[in-house]
């Protein structure tokens, strides 16, 4: 046994570029595996993913030698080339600039997995603005709206 330890596990909120509902459903399964595979070549878990047309959220456990940030770059970077090589959509295809990126404690790996499973039914209720601001007040950030949804 080695002397690092860890249990990095995220869930990790993004949309696209000024959350244009681009996710399509004839792209998504696609999309989600390609990311999938971002996160499995890294050294990662997928526990889950989910989302609507525009926005994903993310469960995955990391190994402690890549960054949050350095895995985030290419699964965004990856995953707009690839779906802009696919020439599915009209116009170019890219994600907002940043994402937010909570910790989840392994007794909540469960909890937090059904909670992105059911993005459809959550979002026939709440916007991705308010699921989003909700999700930052009850993790305590602190945020400017002016620069929230860059």
């Amino acid at each position: 046994m080695g002397s690092t330890l860890t249990n990095l596990v995220y869930h990790i909120i993004f949309s696209t570029k000024v959350r244009e509902s681009l996710i399509t459903h004839e792209i998504r399964d696609e999309l989600y595996s390609y990311i999938g595979g971002i996160v499995k070549g890294e050294g990662g878990i997928l526990f889950q993913i989910g989302g609507t047309s525009d926005h994903i959220h993310l469960l995955i456990k990391l190994n402690p030698v890549h960054t949050l940030s350095g895995v985030m770059k290419k699964i965004k970077g990856n995953s707009s080339k690839w779906i802009n090589a696919k020439k599915r959509l009209m116009g170019k295809f890219s994600w907002q600039k940043g994402y937010g990126a909570f910790s989840v404690s392994e007794s909540q790996i469960q909890v937090v997995a059904r909670y992105i499973k059911d993005q459809e039914n959550h979002h026939k209720k709440l916007t991705f603005q308010d699921e989003f601001r909700v999700i930052l007040e009850r993790h305590q950030i602190e945020y400017d709206e002016r620069y929230l949804w860059n």
